[in-house]
């Protein structure tokens, strides 16, 4: 059970700056990988991970698309305004339908130099297709953390997306303290990325090859994909002095129908989460199936409103939950969405994985190593409990490079 008194800075470490990669290896699967299971630790790379994953095992990767989400306006001045695109304005129903609009789209974005931008619109010229294209920014309102911008742009034939891919830098983590480079349009991208959406990659899937990918074919581990859109808040420092006052950030998340059926065939075995956004979204997947459960009268049969099931920061924390098996949970989803005619769960997540939280879905997580007092290793202590501390130790101790660029791990479960 949660603590309300869980303090933050019981779940630090010392990094230095020369232990955090600022650029990938130049093969992806070579990187290092450390193994923990049965309070034990060893190490190899990456392109060996089929050693140590059973047979027929389940591996969950999320396959959203890092957006050039940094667009740089130039004023006439010459001073430079960055517009960092954080999340469409609520309007949209999702990520997906934000970045289809046509000639002008609402988006929430933090701004660089705001206080330069004294009024009136930003101009950026964009080349595309051997034509010039006038790409605008207007300021709609200033919230407490955010701004809301009108973007638009005076070409009907071209999405948000390729704006963003003709116009936009890629949104390279704060703590690498470089520029983008034009080679980290690619290396700071999963091989299987599919849908736009993120500021920021799922990092644990950086490491996978096509090669690697073989080789867990011929055991017979199967692969499968959810989206989980990653937000800005993934970088958000916990600043308050227990996790209970913190905020958790909501990110939006995509799954499909059969993608549940198939969960609900695998059940029964060894599941895998490649990187904290697949975890974070399979657990939120039980816990939307349990709030059906709870309120099976008032849910079941309605028109669908997503707000009824999607899960909040302290949900699973609640002593008077409901308990059921995994299986049934996700029938219950499954229900809802035939009920409602839906293929896609479309919702957002707010989800937040402490010590205390028992994991309903994993076995096991495939991750990187994450800053100290973040949420990210919040959650690798819920997984493996104080021996985060050893393994964090022992990856120190023996040369592992760290963070989103870095090595990773292979963590198992250890309640």
């Amino acid at each position: 059970m949660l603590s309300k008194n869980l303090f933050i800075k019981d779940f630090t470490y010392d990094l230095s700056d020369e232990k955090i990669a600022k650029y990938p290896l130049p093969q992806r699967d070579e990187s290092k990988l450390l193994i923990y299971k049965d309070n034990l630790i060893s190490e190899d790379i990456y392109y060996n991970l089929n050693n140590y994953l059973p047979e027929n095992s389940l591996l969950i990767f999320n396959n959203t698309k890092v957006v050039e989400a940094r667009l740089l306006f130039q004023k006439s001045s010459g001073g430079i305004i960055e517009i960092f695109c954080l999340e469409p304005d609520e309007q949209y129903a999702d990520i997906t339908s934000a970045m289809l609009q046509k000639e002008k789209v609402l988006w929430k974005c933090l701004v660089g130099g705001a206080k330069k931008w004294k009024e009136g619109s930003l101009i950026k010229m964009i080349n595309y297709d051997s034509k010039e294209i006038i790409l605008s920014a207007t300021i709609v309102k200033k919230r407490t953390d955010h701004f809301l911008i009108e973007l638009s742009w005076n070409d009907d034939r071209i999405s948000f997306a390729e704006v963003l891919h003709h116009a936009g830098l890629i949104p390279l983590p704060p703590y690498l303290n470089r520029e983008a480079e034009k080679k980290d349009k690619e290396t700071y991208q999963t091989i299987y990325a599919k849908h736009d959406g993120s500021v920021a990659a799922p990092t644990a899937g950086l490491h996978f090859t096509e090669r690697l990918f073989e080789k867990l074919a011929q055991k017979n581990i199967q692969c499968n994909f959810v989206t989980l859109h990653v937000g800005a808040g993934t970088f958000k420092p916990v600043k308050t002095e227990t996790i209970h006052e913190h905020e958790m950030h909501a990110e939006f998340i995509d799954v499909s129908y059969s993608f549940i059926q198939n969960l609900i065939e695998n059940i029964d075995k060894t599941i895998v989460a490649v990187g904290t956004t697949s975890l974070r979204t399979l657990e939120s997947l039980y816990w939307m199936g349990v709030k059906i459960e709870e309120s099976r009268e008032s849910i079941i049969g309605s028109n669908p409103d997503i707000e009824d099931i999607s899960v909040h920061q302290w949900d699973p924390y609640n002593a008077e939950r409901t308990s059921i098996s995994v299986k049934e949970s996700l029938e219950n989803l499954l229900q809802w969405m035939k009920q409602n005619n839906l293929e896609r769960l479309i919702t957002k997540t707010q989800i937040i994985i402490v010590p205390g939280y028992k994991f309903n879905v994993i076995k096991g997580l495939i991750s990187n190593f994450h800053q100290p007092q973040s949420t990210l290793l919040l959650l690798v202590a819920a997984l493996v409990g104080d021996d985060w501390k050893k393994i964090y130790s022992y990856a120190l101790d023996n040369y592992f490079r760290f963070l989103s660029y870095g090595d990773g791990s292979l963590l198992w479960n250890k309640s």
